[in-house]
C-alpha cells in the first residue's frame, strides 16, 4: 500500500542553450508527488503518516520554494551571485526564514541562504524528479515521484525498497538505536 503526498513549490529557472521560449528566465508553481510504499505498520494501520513524509521532504524541498534554479555552467549565474553579493544576500538576510537544510549531491548543490539551487543537468520536470530521488531514496521508501510544472509532467517509479524499521506507536522511522524522535518508543 502507499502513502502520498504532495508538495507546491514556487521557482524560478531557464533552459540555457535552448532555443525556444524556455531559455528566457521564468518561473513556475510545480506540484511534487511523492508515493512511499510499504506494508501497513500494525501498531497505527498506517504505510508511513503523511505529516512525516512532509517533514522529511521539506526539510530538502523548501530549498526549491522561492528560489532560483540555474544550471552550473549557466553564465547568469556569476552575474546573479554578484548582484547578490552587492545587495548583502549572498549569505543570507534576517527575512530569509524559509531555508532549507543545505546539500550538495552529484545532481545539485543547494545554497539557502541565497534562495539557489544550481544544478548539474538543465532543471526539467525529468530532472527535478531524479534530484528528489537522489535527495530522498535513503530517508523513504519511494514507490514514485510525479513533478508537474506549468504544462509539462513526468514521473518515475521505483522498485529498490529497503527496510525500514518503524515505530508501532505513531508509525515514523526509529533511529539506527532503535527509538522515536516523535514519540520517545524505545525497540
Amino acid at each position: 500500500m502507499r502513502s502520498i503526498t504532495t508538495f507546491d513549490l514556487q521557482y524560478a529557472h531557464r533552459f540555457y542553450g535552448f532555443k525556444g521560449e524556455a531559455q528566457y528566465l521564468h518561473g513556475h508553481t510545480g506540484t511534487l508527488t511523492i508515493e512511499v510504499e510499504d506494508s501497513i505498520n500494525k501498531g497505527v494501520n498506517m504505510v508511513f503518516p503523511c505529516n512525516e513524509i512532509k517533514k522529511t521532504a521539506w526539510a530538502v524541498l523548501k530549498n526549491f520554494d522561492h528560489a532560483l534554479v540555474l544550471r552550473e555552467d549557466d553564465p547568469l549565474l556569476p552575474a546573479i551571485t554578484g548582484v547578490y553579493e552587492q545587495q548583502g544576500i549572498l549569505h543570507g538576510h534576517p527575512q530569509n526564514t524559509l531555508k532549507g537544510e543545505a546539500f550538495k549531491t552529484e545532481l545539485a548543490k543547494a545554497y539557502p541562504d541565497a534562495r539557489l539551487v544550481v544544478t548539474k543537468e538543465t532543471m526539467t520536470v525529468e530532472g527535478m524528479i531524479k534530484i528528489v530521488y537522489d535527495l530522498l531514496k535513503d530517508k523513504l521508501n519511494i514507490a514514485k515521484i510525479t513533478f508537474t510544472s506549468g504544462d509539462n509532467a513526468a514521473s518515475e517509479e521505483y522498485t529498490d525498497r529497503k527496510e525500514i524499521e518503524r515505530c508501532p506507536l505513531c508509525g515514523i522511522a526509529l533511529t539506527e538505536e532503535g527509538v522515536c524522535i516523535k514519540c520517545g518508543y524505545k525497540k
